[in-house]
């Protein structure tokens, strides 16, 4: 297949773009930088520049784009930020294909677990409403971009993430600091529901929704588990002992809206990534861990 990838630099694109390469398919690149290979083609999404050259002749789209939200303060400004880049990115894509007579067919569209909103006990299957908090709008906001390609007659599948396990970055990299130095403390009280994927089967996921006949919300995870137990997995697989946990409160207060992400309880579960017969790799946390654990070995 000749699949167009735009966000290809971040954590899941570099990891999608060379799974994808290795398995036999044609990637191509949207960059906003000047081309580097005949495989990379510039765009502006903030300029809502593209040439629908770009897309034509192509597949699938796979749209990973958007800055990350764990970097820097949830400023106003930033928030702004944090939706531009993936409205705009996610409109104009879209707005492309249904441009296109003979456009791709496919657009896997990402999303986040986050649209479901601290939901405590509650179990989460792709029909539950999208929440309230700043990231469900977001989500809210990002998934309708889609419109264009969906009203074309476009396959679209809504990539909801959750938080993707590896030792390259993401989420889990915050974890992984204090590990290395062999402590680890629970945020909050560790029985919020973490709903997780390691960045292997995060890849093989996209891959098989490629072809796979699935359209709408796809909650991206492999298992769901207690804060606390993914905590025990890794710090058994670094020797770290645990210390003091963070306190809920404070955590709050200083994360404000990007505690919801760490603190809140998302108990998704992959109903139709399921039943459209994908089987993780790395299905329980314990497994998860050991992979993460020797993911970070090969890198040091």
């Amino acid at each position: 297949m000749r699949v167009v990838v735009a966000g290809s630099s971040g954590l899941i694109g570099t990891a999608l773009c060379r799974h994808l390469t290795t398995s036999g398919h044609d990637v191509v690149r949207l960059v906003r930088r000047a081309p580097s290979s005949p495989s990379e083609i510039r765009w502006d999404p903030a300029r809502d520049e593209l040439d629908p050259a770009a897309l034509a002749g192509a597949d699938a789209v796979v749209d990973l784009a958007g800055v990350n939200v764990g970097t820097r303060p949830l400023t106003r400004a930033r928030k702004r930020e944090v939706v531009d880049s993936r409205v705009q990115t996610a409109g104009l894509l879209s707005r492309t294909i249904a441009r296109l007579p003979d456009g791709p067919g496919v657009l896997l569209q990402g999303s986040g677990i986050g649209a479901y909103g601290d939901r405590g006990e509650d179990l989460l299957t792709e029909d539950e409403p999208i929440g309230t908090t700043f990231f469900a709008e977001v989500v809210r906001e990002w998934e309708a971009a889609t419109r264009p390609a969906q009203d074309a007659g476009a396959r679209v599948a809504l990539l909801r993430t959750s938080i993707v396990l590896s030792p390259h970055g993401g989420a889990l990299s915050r974890l992984l600091l204090p590990l290395r130095a062999g402590v680890a403390a629970r945020l909050g009280s560790g029985r919020q529901w973490w709903s997780w994927i390691t960045l292997e089967d995060e890849v093989r996921a996209i891959e098989h929704l490629l072809t796979a006949d699935v359209h709408g919300p796809v909650n991206l995870l492999a298992a769901a588990d207690r804060h606390a137990d993914v905590l025990d997995a890794l710090a058994r697989e670094w020797g770290a002992r645990l210390t003091v946990p963070a306190p809920e409160a404070v955590l709050r207060l200083v994360l404000q809206d990007f505690a919801s992400e760490v603190v809140g309880s998302i108990r998704a579960v992959p109903q139709v990534l399921t039943a459209s017969g994908f089987t993780p790799r790395h299905p329980d946390v314990r497994t998860a861990a050991a992979w993460v654990r020797e993911q970070s070995r090969r890198a040091s």
